[in-house]
């Protein structure tokens, strides 16, 4: 008894996944993505091999139509089972077994598929599948606003207890290590679509990267100013006129702050960093 939606953004091409469920930690369980590969949603009788399984037959370049084929054909109890999927050329696939608790379906739209079980009623996937179609919008947000959008229109007949967003891109991870750029998940909580909306703000204030027109230089003025609100916090006098000691004093600040991802160029201070260290240092 859940509803999800997963797709492929076509201007990035990031790939990415979001449930709610009256479930405990629905995104432990139904849904997953691999950057080069696709993202999946497993949900009504959750079959967790329907991931694995068919991340790695989308990770070596089958197409998702067979893909879902192949995990049906091998699968004894196929009439209880709801799964999509979008390939990371957006191709999209989804099954929506007879067996599923009413009401229960899918809907396509361009790169993406919503869907649902145990729902009130068919127009909490059609409202998702408006909600997606919202290209103006950032792909985190649009995914969170279909769960938005899915809730407003009935949802889980049960109610609200756990949501979850994916979202996957190569090296677009934490210290561009690994591909998860947002995972986040409310596992229990009685309105978890707003808690999740709620902290993918702090995930885009914290580990958000700043574009080139986010970045000031600091000139003379913003460097004795920055000198001066490190000192208020710090307790210490530290000098404006040395610009490697100042930069080094500023990127310490900031990796306690959990705002190093924001540090990305020496001599150049991001804006979103420059508001937090003046709100922080008011006398």
């Amino acid at each position: 008894m859940t509803f999800s939606v997963v797709a492929r953004d076509p201007v990035t091409g990031d790939l990415g996944a979001c449930a709610q469920s009256k479930f405990l930690a629905v995104g432990a369980i139904c849904i997953d993505a691999r950057a080069g590969a696709g993202a999946i949603a497993s949900q009504a009788l959750s079959k967790t091999t329907y991931r694995t399984q068919g991340m790695e037959m989308l990770a070596a370049g089958k197409p998702a139509s067979n893909v879902l084929a192949s995990l049906l054909e091998a699968d004894p109890l196929p009439e209880r089972r709801q799964v999509a999927m979008v390939a990371a050329d957006g191709k999209t696939a989804a099954h929506t077994g007879q067996g599923c608790m009413q009401w229960a379906g899918h809907v396509f739209g361009p790169q993406f598929t919503c869907q649902g079980n145990g729902l009130v009623s068919s127009a909490t996937v059609e409202a998702m599948a408006r909600a997606m179609e919202d290209t103006a919008t950032l792909f985190p947000e649009r995914l969170v606003n279909a769960l938005i959008a899915g809730q407003a229109a009935g949802g889980d007949a049960r109610g609200q207890q756990s949501a979850a967003l994916l979202v996957v891109r190569p090296g677009g991870g934490y210290g561009g290590e690994w591909d998860r750029m947002i995972d986040l998940r409310v596992d229990d909580h009685q309105r978890p679509i707003d808690e999740l909306r709620r902290i993918l703000a702090l995930h885009r204030l914290y580990f958000g990267k700043p574009s080139e027109e986010d970045l000031i230089e600091i000139d003379e003025p913003l460097a004795r100013e920055i000198a001066g609100r490190l000192s208020r916090l710090e307790r210490i006098e530290i000098a404006h006129d040395d610009p490697g000691a100042l930069w080094d004093r500023l990127e310490r600040w900031a990796g306690r702050e959990n705002l190093e991802e924001r540090m990305v160029k020496r001599g150049y201070i991001d804006v979103t960093v420059l508001r937090m260290l003046r709100e922080g240092s008011k006398p």
